[in-house]
């Protein structure tokens, strides 16, 4: 997790944050003679009008306060030197803004009991007075849930501050850590109205409307993307896909928008191929707007349904996606089976399709899905690099790192370049995607899914994670250029990976950014071959003798290195033979594996063998040693294991004439596939 330290005073955060796109009354105003076809007043209806998504926004700059190390190292808010923009006498100024304007989001991992008060303005008092941890939880009339919501390690806040002059926020404390916040700031003629704590009538019906559907994840919500009044047409085909085989799911030639697709079973794209692939054309262009493998268009992870956003994802049996895509003319969407062979693929497809013509102020809906395996040192990864008038609106990322058991490429920054300026600089993987703490128990480490954002899935063996946030009302709108980057190492970009990045957003005209699948062959999931499990830290343990034994985590100093250890100490006999110790243990793809152990050898450990379906597998390994030594890679048979969970049984059978116990000290348990299980 990186931080975004804000130690700048606030002139220095003016250049690096505020004004991170030269100045927002010049090269962002409105280019004379485009549309401004009844402007939506930014604020809580964004969160809710998703038939408005589709239109280019008034903003004249986004942008976004954060604690990241202004110095370029990986101090992103654990210090907390740089969690403010300046300190004044009993507190800290975390963002301070021009308005009119709104803030869109704030983040933290580590929020607190302190108070934290918004100015809004240019008055003395706050408006809003609450604790920083108060803010997330929703018992505070002001923040309700779901609007608020904390989970996967993060917590968040999209709840619209609006302000018509200024905006200032504050913090009573001494020292925070991590926290983003995020806003958007609008042309000066623009008639915002200030948020008020005790809110009138109407926002509070539109906050109800937003309430209900961020609790919608999941579900239909096709009447919100809808345009009033328009008719819903709904076309439903069922489609069969043999290897090789192009199928068109919709097709027409009448100007319109589509407001829902959807497909079932949610497993059809499964599988770690990718070759089957979603494409969508829009006004007879010779190329596609849409183009990704169908799955991760979904939201699959390393070839499973995982994800399940407000607007798109998997839920109930159904692949779908909520996203407007409106047209000027005609339309197609089309699924390919670009295998060679293989079984049929059959899904039952429904597309809500509404005769509602693009307009002038929206733009046409696309995807990108890039690959970058390796990355490139020195470089981080791109999501996207265009040229044009547009919107970002989602991302879905799924990392994988070349080592097992080794995520630390999670500790890179995502950054935001508009027309030329960087405009956001995040603190850490995990925080872009509104969650904290990677690779901690209990927090980042599970699949866990939000309206608008969520944790694929944290696989510290596999070195796998990803996540996927959807932007409403904080959409990266550009005016000319828009690059959007993320990191792939705490510092420097130079760890190699793999990693995978879905791009979705709005753009005016045809994007210059190539929208091309590599081959098959360079597509489809890569698992690791060795895989670690690092018992000193979180793999789960199975079971564990029935009696008189002990486990305790501990470590031993090897010169320079503390070596970490889960430790085992057991006396006399077990209830129904030697003592043991199981661990779930589980594998990318079914093989026969090597099955190895690193351990600390020393005066009180024993003789170990591993078994198998209460039968011996391999030798009996005599762990004794009369001073501790590190002992790695201890061969102790090989099994042929399935895909998935298995449960590995180490027991300790006998102990040296020296030994004075029956223990064992286990730092790694290694699964090295050598071959696969023949059919």
């Amino acid at each position: 997790m990186k931080s975004f330290s804000l130690a700048f005073v606030i002139t220095a955060c003016c250049v690096s944050l505020v004004s991170c796109s030269s100045s927002p009354r010049q090269s962002s105003k409105l280019k004379t003679g485009q549309s401004r076809l009844n402007p939506v007043t930014p604020g809580i209806e964004q969160l809710y009008r998703l038939d408005l998504i589709p239109r280019f926004h008034t903003s004249t700059q986004i942008g976004s306060f954060s604690s990241y190390d202004r110095s370029g190292g990986n101090n992103d808010g654990f210090g907390g030197e740089y969690s403010y923009i300046r300190k004044e006498d009993d507190g800290l100024v975390l963002a301070e803004l021009k308005g009119p304007g709104v803030i869109t989001r704030i983040w933290t991992p580590t929020p607190t009991d302190d108070w934290m008060e918004f100015y809004f303005d240019e008055e003395t008092a706050p408006r809003i007075r609450v604790r920083f941890r108060q803010l997330f939880l929703g018992d505070h009339p002001a923040f309700p849930r779901p609007l608020v919501g904390y989970g996967a390690g993060g917590f968040y806040c999209y709840v619209p501050l609006t302000f018509q002059k200024s905006c200032k926020v504050f913090v009573r404390a001494e020292r925070i850590q991590f926290y983003q916040i995020n806003y958007a700031l609008y042309p000066e003629q623009t008639s915002i109205e200030t948020f008020r704590p005790e809110p009138s009538e109407t926002y509070r019906l539109h906050r109800q409307k937003a309430m209900d559907l961020f609790a919608s994840a999941g579900s239909d919500i096709s009447s919100y993307v809808a345009p009033a009044t328009a008719e819903v047409k709904t076309i439903k085909k069922k489609i069969v896909l043999s290897p090789g085989r192009t199928e068109t799911v919709f097709q027409t030639n009448t100007p319109g928008r589509i407001v829902g697709i959807r497909f079932t079973p949610a497993l059809a794209f499964g599988g770690k191929s990718r070759a089957v692939v979603l494409r969508a054309t829009w006004d007879q262009d010779t190329q596609p707007a849409i183009l990704a493998p169908a799955g991760d268009f979904f939201g699959y992870a390393w070839g499973a349904p995982s994800m399940k956003s407000l607007l798109i994802g998997a839920s109930q049996n159904i692949n779908y996606c909520y996203w407007p895509m409106p047209f000027d003319q005609s339309a197609q969407i089309e699924l390919e089976n670009q295998a060679s062979d293989g079984p049929l693929v059959t899904v039952e497809a429904e597309i809500l399709f509404c005769p509602v013509a693009r307009r002038k102020d929206e733009g046409k809906f696309y995807a990108l899905w890039r690959r970058e395996n390796p990355t490139t040192k020195g470089q981080p990864f791109t999501f996207i690099r265009t040229t044009g008038r547009g919107h970002l609106v989602g991302f879905v990322q799924q990392s994988q790192g070349f080592e097992s058991g080794n995520t630390y490429f999670f500790e890179g920054d995502d950054q935001t370049t508009i027309d030329g300026n960087l405009v956001i600089h995040g603190t850490g993987s995990e925080d872009f995607y509104n969650g904290g703490w990677y690779d901690v128990p209990g927090r980042w480490e599970t699949r866990r899914s939000f309206p608008l954002s969520g944790c694929l899935v944290y696989q510290k063996h596999l070195a796998r994670t990803g996540g996927y946030r959807m932007l409403l009302i904080d959409a990266y709108s550009y005016r000319h250029t828009m690059l959007q980057t993320i990191e792939h190492a705490p510092t420097g970009n130079e760890l190699l990976n793999d990693y995978c990045g879905l791009t979705l957003f709005y753009s005016e005209h045809r994007p210059t950014c190539e929208i091309v699948l590599p081959p098959l062959q360079e597509r489809g999931v890569a698992d690791l071959e060795r895989i670690v499990f690092a018992t000193w830290w979180n793999v789960p343990i199975y079971a564990f003798s029935f009696r008189d034994t002990t486990l305790t985590k501990s470590s031993h100093r090897f010169g320079n290195q503390d070596v970490r250890f889960l430790s085992m100490r057991s006396t006399g006999d077990d209830w129904f033979g030697n003592h043991f110790i199981g661990f779930t243990c589980e594998l990318p793809a079914a093989g026969q594996y090597k099955i190895a152990l690193d351990v600390v050898k020393g005066p009180d450990v024993g003789i170990v063998q591993l078994f198998h379906d209460e039968a011996a597998v391999g030798p009996a390994l005599d762990f004794y040693a009369p001073e501790p030594e590190q002992a790695k890679n201890q061969y102790l048979g090989t099994l042929d294991l399935p895909e998935g969970k298995s449960n590995l049984f180490f027991k300790i059978v006998d102990k040296n004439e020296n030994a004075s116990g029956l223990g064992l000290d286990l730092v790694n348990i290694i699964c090295e596939r050598v071959s696969e299980i023949q059919k």
